[in-house]
Order: structure tokens, then C-alpha cells, then sequence
């Protein structure tokens, strides 16, 4: 749809938390070793599966691209926080905080998608080990990673097109430290009605159909591994889905606490520390969490150290 740039707010201001100018320098050291640690992580991991011969396969296809979904929406959102902990001016201009939330949005849904691309990949290669190869093929990874890509460009541009084109003549003052949906609605003079119903019924949609298809996916790996008459073989099978499980329960956790918790006083300062742990610690955690517990990625790590050292 086209902007209707119609306010009379040229940029706002982002509040961040309450305790931040007090301990202001700590966190800005804190959060940038946070982004070091995920950029140097999820970079490492993109490079290893892309000179790793070994780890040419659907699962790692899928985990390469999750970790360049994970530094995008990362550094939509880290940079500016950190800036605004040391900075005395916290503001970000009108376009600039829709482009912010455009690229957060649109890689966050991909990240859903893709967790989810990747239960399905689990399910094929346990259920169906001798199809994997078939079913699983490069065209298929493609197709997924795709679809994930449009899915979360059509959702950012729907939710920043419409929350865009209102009429701000209000307080510039975003209670966040980043521009996210909500926050900015509650800015709006004009009548939100049907960006809550958008959001409502997008992320409604987004979140089921992903958490759907991760539980229906490890109903039926679960049906798998419990008929395998060997321990030794359940063990194998699990340790294969070891990592995603442990990402996927990470991740929609922290989405649950987000959207489930009760409305309540300090309900904003909650919002505001789950989005910190969901935006900027989780893409931290997944690099550690597939090269900690997955014996292919720590041999890849392993020899191309030996290459280096």
C-alpha cells in the first residue's frame, strides 16, 4: 500500500529501559560482547557449512540460513540499543524506525518458518531414512528457504505499511529500545482497530501454523524412536533432533512468556527483557547450542582449527 506520510511526527524517541542511564556503560559492554559472541558465531557457523564437504546436507542447508536470519534481525536491533545506552540523544528518525521494524519483523518470521522447515527435515530423516534423499531434495531445501524468506517479507510489509501510513500527533516516545509493533500503535491518533486485528490475525497465524507443524513433526519422531527395539539406536536418533529440539523449546519459550504472560503493571518492563532475550539472546545461543550438541559440527570446528593452528 502507499505511505501516507500525514503526522506531524518527524522521529521518535526510544525510552529503552528504566534502569538504563544508572547502569549504562555496563550494559552497553554487556550487550556488545553479546553481539560479538553471535556475529562471530553465526558467521562461523555459515562459513563451516559452506567449506565443510561433510555438512552439504538439508538439515545444515537449513541451519546455514538460520544463522544468517539470526545476525539480520539481530543487527536490526542491537546497534541502535547499544548507541542509545552511551548517547544522550535517543532518537531515530520516522523512516528509520520503519525500516527498523520492517527488517526486524521480516527475519524474525522467517526464523519461525525455518525452525520449522527444519522439524519437517527431522521428521523425513527419521520416519523415512530411505526416501531422505528423495523427498528432502535441493530443489525441496530451496522451495522452503523461499517460501520462509515471502512469507516474512509479506508480513513486514503488511504490519510496517499499515502501522506506518497513521496519523502520529501524540508523544514521540516509543516505551521500547527499538521499534517494534505495538509500542508505536499505542503512539497512533488515529483509530488502530485494524492493525490489531492484522496483527492479531498475522502473528495468530505465523506462530500456530510453525508451532503446529514443529509438534505434529516430533509427534511422529517421538512414535519413531520409541519403536526402535536398541537404546543404542533410540539414543542415535534422538541425538540427531538434539539441537533443533533444544533451539525450538529456546525459542517458542521465550514467544509464550512474550504473548502469554497476564497484563500487568510491570507487564511493558517484562515485554521489553523477553524481546532482549528473544531478539538478541537466542541468536547468541543457537550457534552454541548446534555446534555444542551436534558431533558433526564439533569435528567440522575441530579439523578447521587444526587447517588454521
Amino acid at each position: 500500500m502507499q505511505l501516507e506520510n500525514i503526522t506531524e511526527v518527524t522521529e521518535f524517541i526510544l525510552l529503552g529501559f528504566s534502569s538504563q542511564h544508572k547502569y549504562r556503560y555496563v550494559l552497553f559492554i554487556l550487550f556488545l560482547l553479546i553481539y560479538i559472541i553471535s556475529m562471530v558465531g553465526n558467521i562461523g557457523i555459515i562459513s563451516l557449512i559452506r567449506t565443510d564437504s561433510r555438512l552439504q546436507t538439508p538439515m545444515y542447508f537449513f541451519l546455514q540460513n538460520l544463522a544468517f536470519v539470526d545476525v539480520c534481525y539481530t543487527s536490526a536491533i542491537t546497534p541502535k540499543m547499544m548507541h542509545n545506552f552511551i548517547a544522550e540523544n535517543k532518537s531515530i528518525s520516522f523512516w528509520g524506525c520503519a525500516v527498523q521494524l520492517l527488517v526486524y519483523v521480516t527475519f524474525a518470521t522467517d526464523d519461525c518458518y525455518l525452525l520449522a522447515a527444519m522439524a519437517v527435515d527431522r521428521y523425513v530423516a527419521i520416519c523415512h531414512p530411505l526416501r531422505y534423499s528423495t523427498i528432502m531434495s535441493q530443489r525441496v531445501c530451496i522451495r522452503l528457504v523461499a517460501g520462509s524468506y515471502v512469507v516474512g517479507s509479506i508480513n513486514a510489509s503488511v504490519h510496517t505499511g499499515f502501522t506506518f501510513s497513521l496519523s502520529f500527533c501524540r508523544s514521540n516516545t516509543i516505551n521500547h529500545f527499538f521499534c517494534d509493533g505495538p509500542p508505536i500503535l499505542a503512539l497512533s491518533c488515529s483509530s488502530i482497530e485494524t492493525n490489531i486485528i492484522l496483527l492479531v490475525v498475522f502473528v495468530g497465524f505465523n506462530l500456530t501454523f510453525t508451532v503446529l507443524v514443529v509438534i505434529i513433526s516430533y509427534i511422529y519422531i517421538l512414535t519413531a524412536i520409541l519403536k526402535i527395539s536398541s537404546a543404542a539406536g533410540r539414543k542415535k536418533a534422538f541425538s540427531t533432533c538434539a539441537s533443533h529440539l533444544t533451539a525450538v523449546i529456546v525459542f517458542y519459550g521465550t514467544l509464550s512468556y512474550m504473548y502469554l504472560q497476564p497484563p500487568s503493571d510491570n507487564s511493558q518492563e517484562n515485554m521489553k527483557v523477553a524481546s532482549v532475550f528473544y531478539g538478541i539472546v537466542i541468536p547468541m545461543l543457537n550457534p552454541l547450542i548446534y555446534s555444542l550438541r551436534n558431533k558433526e559440527v564439533k569435528e567440522a570446528i575441530k579439523l578447521m582449527g587444526k587447517k588454521i593452528f
